[in-house]
């Protein structure tokens, strides 16, 4: 009779979640509504998808690609199973700018895909092993920090994209990049629905408007531009010889230690959202490795390395709507969007202060983030050995701290989160070590 009992609970359960359910992962939607779900995935992952790339100074419509690719293949590699889009990453912003000045873009293509194959290198080893001392190594204590160095390491970016035109001052410019900040907040707070989750991409259009009031948009290069037009792929051997450095490894590699721990976390909340465990099922070294051969094609490409997106989880929280087939479809526009010149065109158009307005807020949603996780996780700041960790990360990442001895360079974010990890794993654990009230540091 329990067992009986127990079973009915169980189907009771079932039947709840399948009326909740609008489209289940499996499930195929009718063509109209399949084109209109895509194009709302495409829409939620576009301002961000775009915005690095413009950052880094590489090209848009490559980025498009390649997410568009790493995509299919993060949902080839997980069996069709997780419901998950891949766009730009903005941790590797600053390593790719450094890379780039120091040696080329080649160079910064190359230390990409090192950082992807380090992806599957890792996917392997959890394979064999198990999850469980990934989140040892990467505890909040140390992705916290590190995350909170990315948004506040790239303040100075964003203030100077608001504000300078050929290194000048130019209040014209400030007021683009209020205005554009300003309708990307009300977006966020105001708006409901799908609308909610589409801030970013609704402040550069209006940022764009304002511009094209004010007279600072040229519309030339669309116009000369071709329907079809072949984006600017930077591929090895064709575009240059790649060539592995200890500098570049050093400067991009690290960056991963911040990517998984974000990658664990997506795949976490994407669980509870769709109602599955993707941690144990498909597994985590598929999601891992799904995100490490993403990050790779990209970087073959010419593009900046991807990650799961958050934006595209909201959308699937808010519409019920987890089918893979509909992630596909975003995947398969945004190839196509690559290869429109005149969408590249008019990417191409938009005033750097519109991105500079927008990076203002993300930015710091980035910073932020990192020090949400450290509250949600309830990390102590009073623990001597916790504030240590914390305080060490800050000042070493945002003061951009570098390492040098003779050719060996370790900048920055990867120093800090290195250096985070190791007092992580040497320093000892002693909960009675807390800071008095009349204690000063």
């Amino acid at each position: 009779m329990i067992t009986i009992k127990k079973n009915i609970s169980e189907v009771s359960t079932v039947n709840e979640n399948e009326k909740q359910i609008v489209l289940d992962v499996k499930d195929t939607p009718k063509p109209l509504t399949w084109i209109a779900l895509s194009f709302q995935h495409l829409f939620a992952m576009f301002g961000a998808t775009i915005l690095v790339p413009f950052l880094v100074e590489l090209d848009p419509a490559v980025a498009l690609i390649s997410s568009g690719l790493g995509t299919i293949a993060f949902l080839l590699i997980t069996k069709w199973q997780v419901p998950a889009y891949l766009g730009s990453s903005f941790a590797f912003i600053t390593p790719i700018i450094v890379a780039k000045a120091e040696a080329g873009v080649g160079a910064a293509m190359v230390g990409s895909f090192l950082a992807g194959l380090v992806y599957g290198l890792i996917a392997l080893l959890i394979k064999a092993t198990g999850h469980n001392w990934v989140m040892k190594v990467l505890p909040p204590v140390v992705v916290g920090p590190v995350i909170i160095v990315i948004g506040l390491g790239l303040a100075g970016t964003a203030v100077d994209m608001a504000t300078l035109n050929a290194n000048e001052y130019s209040l014209q410019y400030f007021t683009v990049a209020l205005v554009t900040l300003l309708i990307t907040i009300l977006s966020s707070i105001f708006l409901k629905g799908f609308f909610n989750l589409i801030p970013v991409l609704l402040g550069i259009a209006g940022g764009y408007l304002y511009s094209l009031a004010i007279g600072i948009i040229d519309f030339s290069k669309v116009i000369e531009a071709n329907w079809f037009q072949v984006p600017n792929f930077v591929i090895p051997f064709v575009n240059y010889t790649p060539g592995i450095s200890l500098d570049i490894i050093l400067l991009m590699v690290p960056v991963v230690v911040v990517t998984i721990s974000e990658h664990i976390g997506h795949q976490l909340v994407l669980g509870k959202v769709v109602g599955r465990d993707y941690i144990e099922k498909p597994g985590l070294h598929r999601s891992i490795l799904g995100d490490g051969v993403a990050t790779m094609i990209a970087a073959v490409l010419g593009g900046p390395p991807n990650t799961t997106y958050g934006e595209n989880i909201g959308v699937l929280a808010i519409t019920r709507v987890y089918s893979v087939l509909v992630i596909l479809g975003a995947a398969v526009l945004a190839v196509v969007f690559g290869f429109i010149g005149k969408i590249s065109a008019f990417i191409s158009t938009i005033p750097t202060p519109v991105m500079g307005g927008v990076s203002i807020l993300l930015f710091g949603i980035i910073a932020s983030s990192g020090l949400r996780m450290m509250i949600d996780s309830k990390l102590d700041l009073g623990n001597k050995r916790n504030l240590i960790i914390t305080s060490v990360i800050l000042v070493i990442g945002i003061g951009e701290a570098t390492l040098k001895i003779e050719n060996f360079d370790l900048h920055g974010m990867a120093l800090a989160a290195i250096i985070g990890i190791i007092l992580n794993l040497v320093l000892p654990q002693d909960k009675e070590a807390t800071i008095n009230d009349n204690q000063t540091v």
